[in-house]
């Protein structure tokens, strides 16, 4: 297992800095615009702008948040292709699952080992 960095050892990254905006129609899309920057605050024209698809879907669990990259050259374009980011992320979500259902499936129990996920209760 990877161990966290102290506080004091954590070191921002300059050359990696981004000005954040949320663009929102009150309903159920947000867009995060990450728009690059220099250490000094301009901006940075080397780098593209980032644009991130947010939603919330409803499950039979409860509230789903849903994040997606979006590859776009402008917020325009991002609106756009908005469904197109939450259906392939809402797919990948989907596989994941099925995937560590598949792997609960098929794991091999073994006497007296508590089950996955859960805690031993020794009476």
């Amino acid at each position: 297992m990877s161990e966290q960095p102290a506080v004091a050892e954590i070191e921002v990254d300059k050359n990696n800095l981004y000005r954040e905006e949320v663009v929102t129609d009150l309903k159920v899309a947000s867009i995060r615009i990450l728009s690059p920057i220099q250490a000094d605050g301009s901006a940075d024209p080397d780098r593209e702008t980032r644009f991130i698809a947010e939603t919330t879907l409803m499950s039979q669990r409860g509230p789903l948040p849903v994040q997606a990259p979006v590859e776009a050259t402008s917020l325009s374009e991002a609106l756009e292709k908005f469904p197109e980011a939450v259906n392939q992320a809402v797919d990948a979500l989907v596989e994941q699952a099925r995937e560590m259902q598949r792997q609960e499936a098929s794991r091999i129990v073994v006497p007296g080992q508590p089950p996955a996920g859960g805690s031993r209760i020794i009476s």
